[in-house]
């Protein structure tokens, strides 16, 4: 199991995802540049469907703020995926002020290492 999801913390609510994310590099594993707005790689093995919306609360790094954002699922990995890969879904956060919030907000933690070629959680 890749050392970054245990740094990652989430919780299901029915509709609601809950997620704490405390590393930069858990961050790094979770969040999705390439995606259109932004979006996160969520551990869960609790079943979706792509396009399904959900709502997520956030809490990343030391801030105590949880962030809520809409999303819908854009990225599936199921369980006992190719080369050990982690069950779960990818969200896309929804196009609009709380979406583009959240990504500003985690681009700015991320900074630089957005350009590393280091592997991820989905590519």
């Amino acid at each position: 199991m890749n050392a970054a999801v245990n740094d990652v913390a989430a919780t299901v609510r029915p509709g609601v995802l809950s997620l704490s994310i405390r590393e930069k590099s858990a961050l790094f594993a979770a969040y999705m540049p390439f995606i259109k707005g932004g979006g996160l790689f969520i551990p869960t093995n609790k079943s979706y469907r792509m396009g399904e919306e959900v709502f997520m609360l956030l809490t990343l790094m030391d801030d105590p703020a949880r962030l809520p954002v809409s999303g819908k699922v854009v990225w599936l990995t199921p369980s006992g995926a190719h080369g050990g890969r982690t069950q779960g879904v990818g969200v896309q956060f929804a196009f609009n002020e709380s979406g583009k919030a959240v990504q500003n907000k985690i681009e700015g933690f991320l900074g630089g290492s957005l350009k590393s070629v280091r592997p991820t959680h989905t590519m």
